[in-house]
C-alpha cells in the first residue's frame, strides 16, 4: 500500500474506517455493558445490608475469577493499583530494589514500585504484541548485570534488580516464554501486569498465570467492571493468604476485639462492588466474542486505508482485544496529533497510548535502557472505539 501524504487525507480515511463499522452517531472509546443480573445482584448485596468489605459476593468474585483464568487463589481490592503494590510487597521488592517494567505502561506500574520504595528500570517493547521485548532485554541484562548471591545487580547503580513486571497491553499477550526464561536465567520474580487482559491467553494459558501473582483491573473501562477494583492471582496459598490479611488492615479474628499484628491496608472490594463484578463476568464470554467480531469487522475496513494497520493477536496468543489499536506505519507527531484532533472532533473518540514512563518528570531519573521502539511507537499508535455494544 502507499502511503498516504496529507494530513487531511489520512485523518479522513481513518474516520471514515471507523464510521463504516460504528455507524454515524458520537461514539465514545470504551464504555460498560450492563445486561445482566448486574439490578438484581446489586439490590440483593443492598438487601443483605453488607456492601462494604465482608459479603458473599466478594467471597464468589474471588472463586469465579479463579475458576475462569485457572488460578489457584484471587484475592479481590479496590483496584488495580492497591493489587500491584500489594503483590510487589508479598514479592520482596523494599527499599531501594529495582523492578524491571516496560516505559510504554500505565502510570500505576510505576508508581506501585515507588510505593515499595524501590524504583523502576524501564525497558524496550516491539510492535507485534507492544509488550517487552525480550531478545532485546536478554542482552541488555547480560551486559549490564551480574549475579551476586543469585540475586541481580544493576553494574551501574549497584542496587538489586528485584522483579520484572511484564504488561499485556490493550489485552495483546507478551512474549510469556521469553519472560519466564529471562526470570530464570536471572534471578528475577514475575508480576504479570495482566490489567488489561481478562480473557487473554498464551498457549491456552490464561495471562496473570504464569509469575508468582497475576493483577487485574476492573476499572469503568475494563472488559468487565465493578465499578472500581482489582484482583490478585497466585497460585501460592500461602500469599494468597498473607494478601487477604494485609489488605484488610491485618486484624486478628475476633468475635470483638480489634487487634492488628502488622502493617496493614484498607484495600479490600466492598461487597457492592464484588456483586457488579459477579454480574459482569457471567457475560464475559459473551463480550469477547463481540470483541472479536469488532476486530473483523475494523480488519476488513481498515484493510484499504495505506500506511495503518491494526495490532492483531499473536499466532501462539488469543487476545480480549480489549482495546482496538492503530499503529501507523510512519512516524510523524504532527500527522499522529492531526489524527487525534480530527476524529474526536468529529464525534470518533480515539486516544493515544500514555506518555512513556522515562518522559515524566519524576521518573526521568529512573535506570532505563535504549527505548527507541517505545519511543517511536509513542507517536504511532492510536486507540479506537472499542465497546462491545458496538457490535
Amino acid at each position: 500500500m502507499n502511503l498516504v501524504n496529507s494530513k487531511t487525507s489520512v485523518s479522513q480515511q481513518i474516520v471514515d474506517a471507523i464510521r463504516s463499522v460504528v455507524g454515524p452517531e458520537p461514539v465514545g472509546l470504551h464504555e460498560p455493558s450492563f445486561s445482566g443480573n448486574e439490578w438484581l445482584y446489586l439490590k440483593g448485596c443492598l438487601d443483605s445490608t453488607f456492601v462494604s468489605s465482608v459479603g458473599k459476593f466478594v467471597d464468589r468474585f474471588e472463586s469465579d475469577i479463579a475458576n475462569f483464568t485457572g488460578a489457584g487463589d484471587a484475592v479481590a481490592l479496590v483496584n488495580g493499583t492497591a493489587a500491584l503494590h500489594v503483590a510487589l510487597m508479598l514479592a520482596g521488592v523494599q527499599q531501594g530494589d529495582e523492578v524491571l517494567m516496560p516505559t510504554l505502561t500505565f502510570v500505576a506500574t510505576a508508581n506501585a514500585v515507588t510505593y515499595c520504595g524501590g524504583t523502576p528500570h524501564f525497558v524496550d517493547s516491539e510492535t507485534t504484541t507492544l509488550g517487552i521485548d525480550t531478545r532485546k532485554l536478554r542482552e541488555y541484562l547480560s551486559e549490564y548485570t551480574e549475579q551476586r548471591s543469585n540475586q541481580c545487580v544493576n553494574k551501574t547503580t549497584g542496587k538489586v534488580i528485584r522483579s520484572i513486571i511484564p504488561m499485556h497491553t490493550f489485552g495483546h499477550p507478551v512474549d510469556i516464554e521469553g519472560i519466564l526464561a529471562i526470570a530464570h536465567d536471572f534471578n528475577l520474580t514475575i508480576i504479570e501486569d495482566a490489567a488489561e487482559s481478562l480473557g487473554s491467553y498464551y498457549d491456552g494459558q490464561h495471562t496473570g498465570t504464569f509469575g508468582l501473582f497475576g493483577v487485574f483491573s476492573f476499572n469503568g473501562n475494563k472488559i468487565i467492571t465493578s465499578g472500581g477494583g482489582g484482583i490478585i492471582l497466585t497460585n501460592n496459598k500461602e500469599l494468597a493468604a498473607k494478601a487477604k490479611h494485609l489488605t484488610t488492615t491485618a486484624k486478628l479474628p475476633h468475635a470483638w476485639e480489634y487487634r492488628h499484628d502488622d502493617i496493614g491496608y484498607n484495600y479490600r472490594l466492598p461487597n457492592i462492588n464484588a456483586a457488579l463484578g459477579c454480574a459482569q463476568l457471567e457475560q464475559l464470554p459473551t463480550l469477547l466474542e463481540k470483541k472479536r467480531t469488532l476486530f473483523s469487522r475494523y480488519e476488513r475496513a481498515f484493510d484499504k486505508v495505506g500506511g495503518v494497520s491494526l495490532i492483531k493477536e499473536q499466532n501462539n496468543c488469543k487476545s480480549n482485544y480489549w482495546l482496538q489499536t492503530l499503529l501507523l506505519e510512519f512516524e510523524d507527531k504532527k500527522i499522529h496529533e492531526q489524527i487525534l484532533k480530527n476524529t474526536n472532533d468529529s464525534g470518533v473518540m480515539t486516544r493515544p497510548v500514555w506518555i512513556p514512563m522515562h518522559e515524566l518528570e519524576h521518573f526521568k531519573s529512573c535506570p532505563k535502557m535504549e527505548l527507541s521502539c517505545a519511543n517511536s511507537l509513542s507517536h504511532r499508535l492510536i486507540n479506537i472505539p472499542s465497546s462491545s455494544n458496538l457490535i
